[in-house]
């Protein structure tokens, strides 16, 4: 049997890491600014996070959820402790996608209604109506085209009053940075106007905090950026679907969902969601975000990198927060993608955006990090 072919493989085979620094099975050192699609939050093989999973390993690994496990009580808590976030209650699930669509089917369940409103360049996953709400026909079948989905440009007013005035949506689904696409964002006057609307028209706020939740952005979450704690105008979303460096590495995701919302047994489920390994390794980033202060320190290095960034005049744009961050140039990114992981053993990210150049390091990196990265930036720009 061989791998199903859907991924473009660099030619590079990872056999051990530590911090930012991975090894291949040749022995070459490369430094990770990507963190596997910003999974790696707090560094490969934190010395806290191993011993949490392994002290766990030896209790138990794994039981369903037909029974009593305080360590998902434990992580919940902390979890709204850390984020602001208390008033929500923790589902647990495996991926950002599986987030999604807990989101997606909480909506529909609350309003009755089944049409949802996305932006242009949006992603929110690869299944169901998750990938129908993802602004990429090319991964779109016809089986997920069946859901009603309405994309709309970001920031335009007038085009997002007119589709949420029409009440036939259950939910807007939105990236306050969007990843895939490219880090645009939508402006502080339209977060909260996208809020204003879905509380005068009844309809769900998702918060798609998948990649730029935990701290990315300098803040917990992305969307905290655009608090307006000047007036009673809120834009805390309904439910906030989180994964990526929510575990680090270990397949963990979560919907946070508000408590106006009321459960019910069987309203949603899973397997594997919220096992035993899942909540250790969870509890172990919120307790190395907690103790190292890498909200503040995304945020701190976030500035840095982009003063570094003015120094080179071939970067046209610099776009998103904190960590989750992107240089734009005047062409084409792939080739010199290629120049930074083989001529400078720099991994980092692309986006819909060819011109676009991510980087989503862990966020205990370091100004030194960031010199060696614009280093080996103009090195492969020569």
């Amino acid at each position: 049997m061989k791998l199903f072919d859907v991924y473009p493989l660099y030619d590079v085979t990872p056999v051990s890491a530590k911090g930012i620094e991975v090894w291949d099975d040749k022995g070459q050192k490369y430094w990770d600014f990507y963190g596997g699609h910003a999974v790696i939050s707090i560094g490969h093989t934190h010395p806290h996070y191993v011993k949490r999973i392994k002290d766990q390993l030896d209790k138990i690994a794994f039981y369903s959820n037909s029974i009593q496990n305080p360590i998902q009580e434990e992580l919940a808590e902390k979890l709204g402790q850390l984020s602001g976030c208390s008033d929500y209650d923790l589902f647990m699930c495996n991926s950002g996608a599986e987030a999604n669509e807990n989101a997606l089917k909480m909506a529909s369940f609350h309003t009755g209604k089944s049409k949802v409103i996305a932006f242009n360049n949006s992603f929110h996953g690869r299944t169901s109506a998750a990938v129908a709400a993802t602004d990429n026909p090319s991964i779109n079948a016809p089986i997920n085209k069946q859901q009603a989905v309405t994309f709309l440009p970001l920031n335009d007013f007038d085009a997002f009053e007119k589709a949420i005035s029409s009440s036939e949506y259950c939910a807007v689904i939105l990236e306050a940075i969007q990843g895939v696409g490219g880090l645009d964002e939508p402006t502080t006057e339209f977060y909260q106007f996208i809020a204003k609307k879905c509380k005068e028209y009844h309809v769900v706020l998702i918060a798609d905090e998948v990649q730029s939740g935990y701290g990315r952005s300098g803040k917990f979450f992305a969307f905290q950026h655009h608090l307006d704690t000047s007036t009673t105008l809120s834009v805390q979303p309904d439910i906030i679907s989180i994964a990526k460096g929510m575990g680090n590495g270990f397949p963990v995701g979560s919907v946070l969902i508000h408590k106006t919302f009321k459960p019910s047994y069987g309203l949603l489920g899973t397997t594997f969601g919220g096992n035993h390994l899942a909540c250790a390794a969870s509890l172990a980033v919120l307790e190395v975000l907690e103790s190292e202060g890498l909200t503040e320190n995304a945020d701190e290095l976030g500035a840095y990198f982009r003063e570094k960034a003015q120094e080179i005049p071939e970067i046209k744009n610099v776009k998103g927060r904190g960590l989750m961050i992107g240089l734009e140039f005047d062409f084409e990114v792939a080739e010199l993608r290629k120049k930074l992981i083989y001529d400078q053993h720099i991994f980092t990210g692309s986006a819909k955006n060819k011109k676009l150049l991510r980087f989503l390091p862990a966020l205990n990196i370091t100004k030194e990090h960031v010199d060696l990265f614009f280093e080996a930036l103009q090195n492969a720009l020569k």
